[in-house]
C-alpha cells in the first residue's frame, strides 16, 4: 500500500499513536468482483501473488496476516492491496515437536514440521497462502475462465489449497506482465457454420444486447484474441448477427469487441471494423 505520510503522537491523552496517510482504494466486494470479467479478476489474483511473495520475503522476515479476509483489502487501479496491518505478525510459532505446529482452518487442518531451531517451518507463509486460496483463488480464478486455461488454473488452485508455496508463483509466472501471452491467448478455433462479411471502417451504433460478463453495462462488449475467437463467441449467442472490432484493448492486450443483434444501420468509423453474419 502506498504511504504518503505519517505522524507519530505521544501524549498523556493518546500515547504511542501512529497516524498514516495512504492512497485511496475501493472496498473489496466479492459479489461485485464475481460480476466483473475474468481478466480483471485474474489481475487481482496476480497482485495478490505479488503480495504473498513480498510478505514471505519482507525486510522484517516472513510476515503473516492473522486477519486475512477480504475486508482487510482494497482495490486501487485494478490491483489488490492490503490496507489493515494491525494484525500483521513476524513471529514464527515456537515448537518442541511437529504436533505443536498444528494449523486449523474451518475446512481443513495441517501439521507442519518443527525445525531444529524450535520453530514451525514456514508457518507464516503457509497460513497466508492457504487463506489466499480459501478467500480469493477458489472463487476468482475458475469462475468463467477461458476454456484453454482451466487445466492450468486447476493446478494453481490445487497447489495453493495444498499449501504448496511454489504452486501459485510457479504457475502465475507464465503471465508476468500485461503483454499478450501465447498460453493465455491461445486460439480456440472451431469451424464456423456461418460466414461473415468484413466491412472495414464501419460501426453499428445500436442493436445492442446484454451478455455476461461484459465491459459495457448496456451492451455486449467482450475481449478476444482474434477474429476467429470473435466468430466463435458470436456463434455461441443466438441473438448475435454481427460484431465490431474496436481499437481498444484490455490490460492483457486482448482486443475489445462489440457484439450486435442486427446490422441494419451501419455508420462510417475509421477506427473500427464490422463483421456481419451472412445468412443463406
Amino acid at each position: 500500500f502506498q504511504l504518503y505520510g505519517y505522524c507519530y503522537q505521544d501524549s498523556n491523552d493518546i500515547p504511542d499513536t501512529l497516524t498514516t496517510i495512504t492512497e485511496l482504494g475501493s472496498p473489496l466486494e466479492m459479489i461485485q468482483l464475481l460480476q466483473t470479467s475474468w481478466e480483471d479478476r485474474f489481475r487481482i489474483c496476480l497482485s495478490l501473488v505479488r503480495l504473498l511473495h513480498y510478505l514471505a520475503h519482507s525486510p522484517l522476515g516472513s510476515v503473516t496476516l492473522l486477519d486475512f479476509r477480504p475486508r482487510q483489502f482494497v482495490i486501487v487501479d485494478g490491483e489488490l492491496k492490503v490496507t489493515d496491518l494491525d494484525d500483521a505478525s513476524i513471529e514464527e510459532s515456537s515448537c518442541t515437536s511437529n504436533s505443536d505446529c498444528f494449523m486449523e482452518f474451518p475446512a481443513r487442518n495441517f501439521t507442519l514440521p518443527c525445525s531444529v531451531e524450535g520453530r514451525c517451518q514456514s508457518m507464516n507463509e503457509k497460513r497466508n497462502l492457504y487463506n489466499a486460496y480459501r478467500f480469493f483463488f477458489t472463487y476468482l480464478l475458475p469462475h468463467s475462465a477461458p476454456t484453454s486455461l482451466r487445466p492450468l488454473l486447476d493446478k494453481i488452485v490445487n497447489a495453493t489449497g495444498n499449501r504448496n508455496k511454489h504452486g501459485n508463483a510457479k504457475y502465475f509466472h507464465f503471465y508476468p506482465s500485461p503483454s499478450v501471452n501465447s498460453e493465455f491467448t491461445q486460439k480456440c478455433v472451431k469451424s464456423a457454420n456461418a460466414k461473415y462479411r468484413r466491412v472495414p471502417e464501419a460501426f453499428i451504433p445500436d442493436e445492442n444486447y446484454r451478455c455476461w460478463p461484459s465491459y459495457h453495462h448496456k451492451g455486449c462488449l467482450l475481449s478476444v484474441f482474434d477474429v476467429s475467437e470473435a466468430i466463435e463467441i458470436c456463434d455461441s449467442y443466438s441473438q448475435c448477427k454481427a460484431f465490431v472490432l474496436t481499437n481498444q484493448t484490455t490490460w492483457t492486450g486482448r482486443q475489445l469487441v462489440f457484439f450486435k443483434m442486427a446490422s441494419n444501420h451501419i455508420m462510417p468509423d475509421p477506427d473500427k471494423i464490422t463483421y456481419v453474419k451472412v445468412t443463406d
